[in-house]
């Protein structure tokens, strides 16, 4: 199988399976059967909102290029527009108006398909390019700034309409709609809040022991209980909490890696910061990704990423009743060429 911008696709990726120009990845699987499979599990009419505070985890001991967002009132006849009431009008109204700065990954979030690609040699002459899912290439289709500077909070409001993601863009997933059947894997009712890397035969156990059923098209939710341990620290985290609590998927295990493309999950989400262990457990290759399930899922397979949802409430709710499927219904901003974006995903059961 070729393609107009590859001549080789990575092994154990689905590149030109669901066409040349797909853009959508294995949301493809979210069919609409699939949505009514979801539909069909919200019977008691309950909804749960599945994101933090957009200002939590607070601080930037996470990530440190990801910071708190910062809202700010627009400005009327040279003065902050809010509790405004417009000058020279009779009027009664009084006015607000905002603006927001926001790292859109700083929080409950998606990752879009641009947002990690790989070098690889596409072209098939021994060259490795930087590409993304299904052979998307940078500086054509995700195009940097030239000038190589980290826009700060002053440059955030000058539009840059070169830069971003033209292809493989948020946009993509907003305009699918993200809604479907959701399946939760409550990974902290078996590991509570110690530090684990969960591999295939960790998932495999604890979908047993729960009787959890995964389909293709599903969107997959593991709670690992960090979302509650940061919303516990109230904006002020203790980074070694942050950073060696609660379970990961280790993205280093071959067949975990093999599962999630034999499963047919169309997205996975969870409650910790990446999903996989940070770091990854080393590699039997020195020159091997340092993110190997962001590897396998948005570069070669086409599987968005979601991270730091909250789900403990629905967790807790789902065990309850010995349930484990709902409506999920999770669309990110519609933003053209971000490579991520702020989600608040809701839960119906």
């Amino acid at each position: 199988m070729t393609n107009p911008r590859w001549k080789r696709r990575p092994e154990g990726s689905n590149w030109g399976d669901f066409g040349p120009d797909d853009q959508w990845g294995r949301l493809n699987l979210i069919t609409r059967e699939k949505l009514r499979q979801g539909l069909a599990e919200a019977t008691e009419g309950l909804a749960f909102c599945l994101s933090l505070p957009l200002d939590y985890p607070g601080g930037n001991a996470l990530n440190p290029r990801r910071h708190p967002p910062i809202l700010r009132p627009t400005v009327r006849d040279g003065r902050p527009n809010f509790n405004c009431v417009i000058a020279g009008s009779d009027g009664t109204d009084v006015f607000n108006d905002d603006l927001a700065i926001l790292w859109l990954q700083y929080s409950t979030q998606w990752d879009s398909l641009a947002h990690v690609g790989g070098l690889f040699d596409a072209d098939g002459d021994g060259v490795a390019e930087r590409v993304y899912y299904n052979g998307f290439r940078a500086g054509i289709d995700v195009v940097g700034p030239t000038d190589g500077v980290d826009a700060g909070v002053s440059d955030a409001i000058k539009p840059d309409s070169t830069s971003g993601a033209h292809a493989l863009g948020i946009e993509n997933m907003a305009a699918h709609g993200v809604q479907g059947r959701g399946v939760l894997v409550d990974l902290h009712a078996h590991f509570g809040d110690a530090r684990k890397y969960v591999g295939y035969e960790d998932l495999m156990t604890v979908m047993a022991a729960d009787a959890v059923v995964v389909e293709p098209g599903d969107m997959l939710c593991l709670h690992t209980g960090f979302a509650r341990r940061v919303l516990e620290m109230g904006r002020a985290p203790d980074p070694q909490v942050l950073h060696e609590t609660c379970a990961v998927l280790d993205g280093r295990d071959a067949r975990l890696l093999d599962w999630i493309s034999s499963s047919g999950v169309a997205v996975i989400a969870a409650d910790n910061y990446a999903v996989e262990g940070m770091p990854a457990t080393p590699g039997a290759d020195p020159c091997c990704s340092i993110l190997p399930l962001h590897e396998h899922c948005l570069f070669k397979n086409g599987i968005h990423l979601g991270e730091l949802w909250h789900l403990t409430p629905l967790a807790t709710w789902l065990r309850g009743h010995r349930r484990s499927r709902f409506l999920l219904t999770a669309p990110p901003l519609r933003l053209p060429g971000a490579v991520g974006s702020p989600v608040t995903p809701i839960a119906t059961v």
